[in-house]
């Protein structure tokens, strides 16, 4: 459907970021920076896309919406790519093996504009085209995004998938907003948590926790996720590394009664 109006072209609005983690193909980039703009959304981050970036054929796929992919930034690790948020949220249409919130894009967007009101930033991850996110990025997620489709066939591809999250994410405009609240300090930004997160991971693997080996990233997976469901602030990750300083000090001998 044809609806541009250039005169009311203007710079989006604060939104959610929009995070492709391994995205194979540069028409769906571009279908996907089409479906952002359609929704008011401008920030895009690629975690290692298959072809490099830049790439010409998203760019023609794209149709209008090049300014997006102007501003992409270009990440290495997921982790890399989320580092700046304090909220995360991840799609994905399988059960996990992991306690994880669930929600729908509508219930998304009402929490992503709650954080986005009160001054953090918001994310959501999309997994590759061929077989969605794996585990270890689901697992650093605060929640996860599902539609209720057609269960006998709730395949979505990558441009439908942005489009119908961030479709929820501008409707969700036209009702008040509700400002969340975390008191005196904000909340942890996700490279504040995976500081702590690697931090207790290596005092663990010390401690002989992470046992039997085979079953270590299933136990870290289900650390992380924990941690995740906290929605932590600051003050509260800075309490953790003082329970882990605590915890692992260094103790003399016992002083001697005599």
């Amino acid at each position: 459907m044809a609806g541009t109006n250039q005169s009311l072209r203007a710079e989006a609005g604060p939104g959610p970021e929009i995070i492709l983690v391994e995205p194979q193909l540069g028409d769906n980039i571009g279908a996907a920076a089409r479906a952002m703009l359609n929704c008011g959304l401008s920030r895009m981050h690629l975690v290692r896309p298959r072809d490099g970036w830049p790439n010409p054929r998203a760019t023609a796929m794209a149709s209008g919406a090049e300014d997006v992919l102007r501003r992409v930034a270009v990440h290495e690790t997921t982790g890399q790519a989320v580092a700046g948020l304090d909220l995360v949220l991840a799609t994905t249409a399988r059960q996990r093996d992991m306690a994880k919130i669930v929600l729908t894009p509508r219930q998304a967007a009402g929490r992503m504009r709650a954080r986005l009101a009160a001054g953090g930033r918001a994310g959501i991850l999309f997994g590759p085209e061929r077989a969605g996110l794996v585990n270890d990025d689901v697992a650093r997620a605060d929640a996860v995004i599902n539609v209720p489709l057609n269960p006998a066939f709730s395949s979505l591809n990558l441009a439908q998938a942005v489009l119908l999250v961030g479709y929820e994410w501008f409707q969700a405009g036209h009702e008040p907003e509700v400002a969340a609240s975390w008191g005196p300090s904000p909340p942890a930004t996700h490279a504040e948590r995976e500081y702590f997160m690697t931090r207790l991971e290596r005092e663990l693997e010390r401690a002989g926790f992470l046992f039997p080996s085979n079953l270590a990233p299933t136990i870290r997976r289900n650390l992380r996720a924990l941690f995740a469901r906290a929605d932590m602030t600051a003050q509260e990750v800075r309490t953790l590394h003082g329970v882990i300083s605590a915890l692992t000090a260094r103790k003399g001998p016992p002083e001697s009664s005599i």
